[in-house]
């Protein structure tokens, strides 16, 4: 082997590697929605679904948005906003937009057919080389790789591989071994199963090297350091943010509702009015006053603070604190600037930490 991380791949019976983890997987594998079947489309959903998301979370995600867009054509003519509110919740909200965008081009370009070469695949927005070689491998049995958190986790121990994880150049150590030891039989059980490994018995902390099915091959257990491997580096901290937030209410009982722009941190969702405070040079209140004079030209008065929203992001914090009033008056209402009814709110996507306010302080 030229690549001195790959080492491991000289001393692993590799047909015997494959063997024990594809029967494991064929009598252990979990019961999830996606596996029902192997429509390419129904599997794209779910790769993209389960990106830095837990599965328990996203099944009833992904029941939810297969019963409402079946299919890519289905999706394809679908309105966004449609598709941001069923995503409501699921956090990362340009992996949705994403998503429409490259069935929008399947279904255009393809006649709604999931490509089935890498080349065709790789091209699509939002389709990376994991999601790629996920839908190859589990729909179309196309010996590709398919590397996650979990794959590198389980390989790292596997084959001893002590390069830094959370560097991208690692990827490809990891997809060069993929590409050695993988199944030409049966490689959508042979993906399905390094990630099945990785999620349910060689987990981060603690991994269940007893209830190992590979526990033989295994580097990192004859030398007794499962629990070193893999080797990742930390992210750098959450920088924390001050929000001060307004559920403003008109006197028919209408509430203030704003669009984020398109771009960016959750774009083209809906939330109440805030803004970034900056003290000490004006309290919240006057700041969030000024703010919709000059953006809305609307007239609010404005109560005390009503209680904080804690949201964590991975490489942010939002402290909001939020407070209620009224709305006096409003220049008038425009694309992205609404008064909305009780029941007309449920229709608008909103992010997580303004969901919380709908909960908290909107609804009582």
């Amino acid at each position: 082997m030229k690549n001195n991380s790959l080492k491991g791949l000289e001393t692993i019976d590799i047909e015997g590697f494959r063997e024990d983890l594809i029967n494991w997987f064929s009598e252990e594998k979990r019961d999830l929605p996606w596996r029902k079947d192997r429509d390419p489309y129904k599997i794209w959903v779910s790769e993209i679904m389960l990106q830095q998301t837990r599965v328990d979370t996203v099944i009833p995600y992904f029941n939810r948005f297969i019963e409402q867009f079946p299919s890519v054509e289905a999706l394809s003519t679908a309105d966004e906003e449609r598709i941001l509110k069923a995503w409501e919740g699921l956090g990362y909200y340009s992996r949705a937009r994403n998503l429409h965008s490259a069935v929008k081009e399947v279904h255009e370009k393809y006649g709604g057919k999931v490509p089935d070469e890498p080349k065709e695949i790789s091209a699509l927005k939002g389709v990376g080389p994991y999601t790629a070689g996920a839908i190859l491998s589990i729909a179309y049995g196309k010996p590709e790789p398919a590397v996650d958190g979990n794959v590198m986790r389980v390989l790292s121990r596997i084959l001893s591989i002590w390069d830094d994880i959370a560097k991208p150049s690692s990827r490809k150590i990891f997809e060069e071994a993929v590409r050695v030891l993988i199944s030409h039989d049966n490689p959508s059980y042979f993906n399905q199963a390094l990630m099945e490994l990785g999620a349910i018995v060689c987990t981060p902390t603690s991994p269940s090297c007893l209830l190992c099915p590979v526990r033989e091959h295994c580097s990192a257990f004859h030398e007794g350091v499962q629990n070193e491997l893999p080797v990742k580096t930390k992210n750098k901290k959450q920088r924390p943010i001050s929000l001060a937030a307004a559920v403003l209410v008109d006197e028919t009982g209408r509430t203030l509702i704003h669009k984020r722009s398109e771009n960016g941190l959750l774009a083209n969702l809906w939330e109440f009015p805030n803004i970034e405070i900056h003290l000490p040079y004006r309290t919240e209140g006057e700041q969030l006053t000024d703010f919709l004079q000059q953006e809305y030209g609307a007239a609010i008065e404005l109560g005390d603070m009503a209680g904080t929203i804690e949201h964590v992001f991975s490489h942010l914090i939002w402290n909001i604190h939020v407070y209620k009033g009224k709305v006096v008056s409003i220049k008038e209402e425009r694309e992205g600037l609404k008064m909305v009814s009780s029941e007309e709110i449920e229709a608008y996507p909103f992010p997580v930490s303004h969901q919380k306010m709908i909960k908290q302080f909107y609804k009582k």
